[in-house]
């Protein structure tokens, strides 16, 4: 087969067993898991195999034109180059370990057929994302992607923690979609062509009339899809969905989705000085906001999704200043930790019985109780605090170098002022990401109390995958000398200043965070005994004095100690939930009212008004038809009178 038919099959085949697993999940209930699998596994072979066709070298493209619409061609195109071959690896890599262990994790699940199609519906529109070369046909997978977050992420839709939060992920995406549909449409009008080389050839020449207007639209898109600030509160309360689900959205598909875009298009935004500085702002703020947020989170998955949002802001960040293959590079090892992370949260939260960090604390043995994800997790928190040699200190650095580069003047591509605003804020991030990490790392496993219950061991089906991902995650940063000939002939290597910078930040946030952490234990056991001392006595029956059961809970939690007062905002994500609350859905909430008043007491009144006229009407007619003739006649007389007596006046007055 030639490499084009074999990159076709690759998001056709999730697609096909999403169809069948719907079909027959039902029916034939012990094809589900083969089906879920399977496919999936053979999508990711045949990834392999176009990566290695490809091999880094130009890019192929292929196309067909889908159907005539009198302007511009909407056609089936594939743009295969370096960058969307290794992001469709990623893809596969983890939508195949999350669907084995989803068979695991959701064996006892009544719904996991549809939740198994719906996983492969997800990574096949991934898929289609990656490899498309129209933005049309893009458009399809990206808005695929969209209705199936809805789906997953409200599975356990008996909650309302599930409903919600599946409503918000769909009306905030929604919402960043409209403007993003709009800047592909200006954008195609300017370019001639929904083409991705054909946009690409138009920017090069100086073909865009709007580049500014573009870049800014296109950027509402990303900023939903991606969760940046300021549409990225959707991404924590995602986190009522099952685990997996959570692994997959944040690593490989959704929040890829909208960085992926921005690297495949750069050339469009960086037309635009004005736009690398509003991106760089925004990736400013979204990385450094969400590493306070995430070391104020108890819920050891909502700490792992502000890391998400920090993570994708270093990658929106390189874009900013220019280099896409830093943030593809960031993005490639990010999805390998990431998933790590949430995958063995998922089999810490089963051990332990709880999603809370605080609990966890308060388990003495629970790393052993759950060794595989131990080890793994101890793993994948060095790759997101960049601690040399794992993945995350290579394409973090790569990042921070690309900013410095930019900062210094060096960049033709952006502004120096990108640069700086990239820079600072992604050594400030380095520090506090290492605190977050050092912090979720002490609370689960180094807690102190009653032993964690034992559930028994972990099916294999969840602790193998968790070494699958591990090995990318320690050594994927290794191969970083290999990855210029897949980015453009782009050189990564980090530079010595953001290096030991960063490196020496992060050592210093887990050696603070581990000191916070000693000192709030030790606060913690000294006030428990003084806590308990004044817990009220009850008399029993006989009159004596007995102390009543109690359990007494001293904070441990280092994270109090380090934010300080800014705690209980970071906590809450800085209001911004109850600043939207307050701007955009009271006032729709009240026009809603408003509209429903009118329409039942304005507009119904008249539409009751007509219909009870009518009525009225028809009871006078029906109450004057008799049935007696000598009536009948009478009244034909009168009126008869009547009309000669009108005639006679007229006659007369003219």
């Amino acid at each position: 087969m030639t490499t084009t038919t074999l990159a076709v099959l690759v998001p056709l085949l999730p697609f096909l067993g999403a169809v069948a697993g719907l079909l027959l999940g039902r029916k034939a209930p012990g094809f589900v898991r083969p089906l879920a699998v399977l496919p999936v596994l053979t999508a990711l072979g045949l990834a392999v195999v176009v990566a290695m066709r490809q091999g880094g070298d130009h890019a192929i493209d292929a196309a067909t034109e889908l159907t005539p619409t009198g302007s511009i061609p909407i056609e089936l195109a594939l743009h295969l180059d370096g960058f969307a071959v290794l992001t469709a690896v990623l893809v596969g890599v983890v939508a195949s370990c999350v669907q084995i262990y989803s068979t695991a994790y959701l064996r006892d699940d009544p719904r996991y057929p549809s939740y198994a199609a719906l996983v492969s519906l997800f990574t096949s529109a991934m898929l289609l994302v990656v490899y498309s070369g129209d933005l049309m046909v893009l458009l399809v997978g990206w808005e695929i992607m969209g209705i199936c977050s809805y789906f997953l992420v409200g599975h356990y839709w008996e909650t309302p923690e599930a409903r919600a939060a599946s409503l918000k992920a769909f009306l905030v995406t929604k919402l960043g979609d409209v403007p993003f549909l709009i800047g592909l449409f200006a954008l195609a009008a300017d370019a001639g062509s929904f083409r991705i080389t054909t946009i690409l050839s138009e920017v090069t020449g100086g073909g865009l009339d709007h580049p500014t207007l573009i870049a800014l639209l296109l950027l509402a898109g990303v900023a939903g899809k991606s969760a940046q600030f300021p549409l990225h509160t959707w991404l924590p309360d995602a986190m009522a969905g099952p685990t997996p689900v959570s692994a997959l959205i944040h690593a490989a598909t959704m929040v890829a989705a909208g960085v992926y875009f921005v690297a495949r298009l750069l050339p469009v935004f960086a037309a635009s000085a004005a736009a690398l500085v509003v991106l760089a702002v925004m990736a400013a703020v979204t990385m450094a906001g969400s590493a306070l947020a995430a070391l104020a989170q108890d819920d050891i998955k909502r700490v792992l999704a502000y890391s998400t949002i920090g993570q994708l802001g270093y990658m929106t960040g390189a874009l900013a200043v220019g280099d896409r293959g830093a943030g593809a590079f960031h993005l490639l090892t990010h999805g390998a930790f990431k998933a790590l992370l949430f995958l063995a949260a998922g089999v810490i939260i089963h051990a332990a019985g709880t999603n809370s960090l605080a609990a966890m604390s308060r388990m003495s043995n629970l790393r052993d109780r759950v060794p595989d994800a131990f080890w793994t997790m101890t793993v994948a928190l060095l790759a997101l605090a960049a601690i040399p040699p794992f993945s995350g200190f290579f394409s973090k650095e790569a990042v921070l170098g690309a900013a410095e580069h930019t900062a210094t003047g060096h960049s033709e591509f952006a502004p120096a002022t990108a640069g700086w605003i990239v820079l600072v804020a992604g050594l400030v991030t380095a520090l506090l990401t290492a605190a977050y990490a050092t912090r979720l790392w002490l609370l689960a496993f180094r807690g102190s109390g009653p032993a964690a219950p034992d559930h028994g061991k972990q099916p294999l089906a969840m602790t193998s995958v968790l070494w699958v991902l591990a090995i990318p995650s320690l050594v994927a940063g290794l191969s970083f000398d290999l990855l210029p000939d897949w980015f453009d002939g782009h050189e990564l290597t980090p530079t010595l200043t953001t290096s030991v910078l960063a490196t020496g930040l992060a050592l210093v946030g887990v050696i603070v965070t581990y000191g916070a952490w000693r000192h709030s234990t030790a606060m913690a056991a000294a006030q428990t005994p003084l806590a308990a001392a004044r817990v009220p006595l009850a008399a029993d029956a006989t009159g004596e004095a007995q102390a009543e059961p109690a359990h007494v809970e001293v904070s441990a939690d280092p994270g109090r100690l380090l934010l300080g007062p800014l705690h209980r905002a970071a906590a809450t994500g800085f209001h911004l939930d109850a600043l939207y609350a307050a701007v955009f859905v009271r006032p729709v909430q009240a026009a809603a009212r408003l509209v429903r008043f009118l329409d039942r007491e304005v507009v119904d009144t008249y539409v009751r008004g007509a219909g009870n006229t009518a009525n009225l009407l028809g009871t006078l007619v029906r109450r004057a038809q008799t049935g007696n003739v000598q009536t009948y006649l009478s009244a034909l007389l009168a009126g008869s009178v009547v009309l000669a007596v009108a005639a006679v006046l007229v006659a007369a007055g003219a």
